[in-house]
């Protein structure tokens, strides 16, 4: 199983759960959900998600995901981005990730 993670809120997910549905903000502004490898994971969260709260880890199997998933470059590096929504069988796993202290514990 190939796997990429999406950070998000807590509470964005649980509303994804009711409505069957799940769609970041970023795919209206960008036409794309945001995603890391797993190496590139705590470095996204630093940049990107320092000092918020009540943030989850999405752990999602490429192969399970419907929509076009294209590796693109940003900063030097190859990120996946999900081109559509995301199909909520496709997200295995999830962990609470919370800052403190300006690093990230899981």
């Amino acid at each position: 199983m190939k796997t990429i993670h999406h950070i998000t809120r807590r509470q964005v997910w649980e509303e994804a759960l009711r409505s069957g549905n799940y769609q970041a903000d970023s795919l209206l502004t960008e036409g794309f959900i945001h995603c890391s490898t797993p190496v590139q994971v705590l470095r996204t969260a630093e940049r990107f998600f320092k000092n918020q709260t009540g943030l989850i880890i999405l752990y999602i199997d490429i192969d399970k995901v419907e929509s076009e998933v294209r590796y693109e470059p940003a900063d030097n590096e190859l990120f996946p981005h999900i081109y559509g929504a995301l199909n909520l069988d496709a997200v295995y796993k999830t962990i609470d990730f919370e800052a403190r202290d300006n690093y990230f514990v899981r």
